[in-house]
Order: structure tokens, then C-alpha cells, then sequence
């Protein structure tokens, strides 16, 4: 970064405001994000059985949502305390894991978009789509998103103090041809092209509806469908949208071209908020699932929620009593 371009004591300042940002956000984040996602995770391993209405993919965002969440204490460690004792090591996984995470986020949410509108479109062609299919779909998904989110780690150095990590790390050199042609890839093939998928499924999903040979039962069948895919497009919007435009005003920032230091103060102040928000679809997606996804929402309700935990209290005290009946006639039978 171009530090003589606004002075030191401004780039001081700026960092300051963007540890200020990163911990009070990301504290905000933490416990819901925490909360939910378990809860997601409970639900749908414990009472969801079919693979219909891209449960598998549910399951995959709801990992890489926690994912993100279990990295955050260490984050706000490190912007709390301005120090990092925890190693080289760590602090790169840790800023490796954000990205993966993200991306990952973002590729389960164009998958649920699909499914979805494939389902509504092509009910007999989709409706018996195995679950070892969607299960390949995301293990290739989690493989695409490792691999592609490798650059954001090695391209940065190895700082001259240990206690820095992060976004502070140094970056390498870079030519701007490099660097440019590094961000059209990251916004074309991490956001403009999945935000496409997602508009173009939910518009196809909305035109279904309009369709004049639509039965009852069908129509509220696509409906649902509908609120689920503009959920993901609300997401997207919300989240990711403000983050992938300031990224490459971010890179615009740190390069050493000339820009206003009016200008560069607004990006560097705007690109951490935006950063935050990406993160906070870890807290939006389990919303998502309640308000558009039947089994989620009943399984939740009051009258089931405290029956499951009674159940499953009754099936471990018949299990304890079956083993002890076991253990006794055991000994009965040994002279």
C-alpha cells in the first residue's frame, strides 16, 4: 500500500477503524451464527431423510457456514488484543478458511437455486435424483472452491512482525496487468456468473407460476419453490454484492496507482464493512431454511421441538435398561 499518499498517521487511523469494525462485527456474528447452524445441522441430520428440495445442499452450507463461525474467536482475538501469538501457520489457515468458506457459501446457494427450480420445471425428470449425485455435486463443489481459493494465501508474504495477520499481511508483487486479470477472474467466476444462475432460476421459477395449465397442489408447490430461490437471491444481494463490488476498489487502493486520498480513505474504510457483511449470511441462511422449508419450520415448532428431546431421553433410558437386564442375566448365568 502507497502509505505516503495520505500520510502515516491516516493509514494508522484507518487500520484502528478496521479493527474496530471486525470485532464488534464479528462478535455480533458469533453467537447466533454459532446457535443456528448447530441447530441446522441437528435437524436435518436427525429428521430429514429425503434428498428432495436440495436437502444435501443444506447440509453442505449449513457446514460451511459453521465453518466460518468456529474461525471468528481467533479473528476477534487478534483485532481486539492487535497481536497474533498463535503462529504463522494458524493466521494463514485462518485467512484461507474466510475465503474458502465464503465461496463455498456461495456455490451451495447456486446449487439449492438449481435444484429447486429443476424440480419445479422438470418434476419427473428431478424428483428422483439420488442422493449419491447431489453428494458428488458437493464434494466437487468443496474441491473447485479449495483449489481456487489457494491464491488468496500464497500471494501474500510472510510479515517482518509476528504479530501481524490477516489483511495486514503483505502482499507480493504484483505487475497491475497481473493483478487485474487475478480480480476480473475472482468477480467473474465468484460472483457474476453464480448471481446470474440464481437470477435466471428464480425468474424461470416465477414464470412457471404464470403458466394457465398450473393445478392447485402445483401451484403451491412452486410458490414455495419461488420463496426458496428468492431467498438465495436475497442473499446474494445482501451479502455478497456489496463485498464483490469494493474488491476490486480495494485492490485499486492498495496498488500504487494514483488515486485521490479522499477516494482511497472511502474504500479502505468501506471494504472491511463490506467483508463483514459477506459474513453475516452465516446468521441469514439458517432464517432462510426456517421460513422455506416445511420440515425445518415444523420440527422447530414448540409442540415437536421438546417431544424429539423427550424421545430421544426415552430411547437412552431403554437402551440403559436393556444393557443392564442384559448385564444381570449374565451374571445369573455364571455358575
Amino acid at each position: 500500500m502507497n502509505e505516503n499518499l495520505c500520510g502515516n498517521g491516516t493509514i494508522h487511523e484507518i487500520k484502528l477503524f478496521q479493527h474496530y469494525i471486525y470485532a464488534i462485527i464479528y462478535s455480533v456474528i458469533l453467537v447466533p451464527g454459532l446457535i443456528s447452524n448447530v441447530l441446522a445441522l441437528w435437524v436435518f441430520h436427525v429428521y430429514i431423510k429425503e434428498t428432495k428440495k436440495a436437502v444435501i445442499f443444506m447440509i453442505n452450507l449449513a457446514i460451511a457456514d459453521l465453518l466460518q463461525v468456529l474461525s471468528l474467536p481467533l479473528r476477534i482475538y487478534y483485532y481486539l488484543n492487535k497481536s497474533w501469538p498463535f503462529g504463522h501457520g494458524m493466521c494463514m489457515f485462518c485467512f484461507y478458511l474466510k475465503y474458502v468458506n465464503m465461496y463455498a457459501s456461495i456455490y451451495f446457494l447456486v446449487c439449492i437455486s438449481v435444484r429447486r427450480c429443476l424440480l419445479i420445471i422438470s418434476p419427473l425428470r428431478y424428483s428422483s435424483t439420488k442422493r449419491r449425485r447431489d453428494r458428488c455435486w458437493s464434494a466437487l463443489g468443496w474441491f473447485i472452491v479449495c483449489i481456487g481459493c489457494l491464491p488468496f494465501p500464497l500471494l501474500r508474504q510472510s510479515p517482518t512482525s509476528k504479530d501481524i495477520c490477516f489483511s495486514e499481511l503483505p502482499m507480493m508483487p504484483l505487475t497491475l496487468a497481473s493483478g487485474v486479470t487475478l480480480v476480473t477472474i475472482a468477480e467473474l467466476i465468484g460472483f457474476l456468473l453464480p448471481l446470474g444462475v440464481v437470477l435466471t432460476c428464480t425468474w424461470l421459477t416465477a414464470a412457471s407460476l404464470r403458466e394457465k395449465n398450473c393445478i392447485l397442489q402445483d401451484s403451491g408447490e412452486k410458490r414455495k419453490a419461488l420463496k426458496m430461490v428468492l431467498s438465495c437471491a436475497c442473499v446474494f444481494l445482501v451479502c455478497f454484492m456489496p463485498y464483490n463490488i469494493t474488491l476490486p476498489l480495494d485492490f485499486l487502493a492498495k496498488s500504487n496507482m494514483k488515486i485521490s486520498c479522499a477516494l482511497k480513505n472511502a474504500i479502505l474504510r468501506a471494504h472491511p464493512i463490506t467483508l463483514c457483511l459477506a459474513s453475516f449470511n452465516s446468521c441469514l441462511d439458517p432464517v432462510m431454511y426456517y421460513f422455506t422449508t416445511d420440515e425445518f419450520k415444523r420440527r422447530l415448532s414448540r409442540p415437536e421441538l421438546p417431544e424429539s428431546f423427550h424421545l430421544h431421553r426415552r430411547i437412552s433410558s431403554a437402551t440403559t435398561e436393556v444393557t443392564a437386564l442384559q448385564s444381570e442375566q449374565k451374571s445369573e448365568d455364571t455358575p
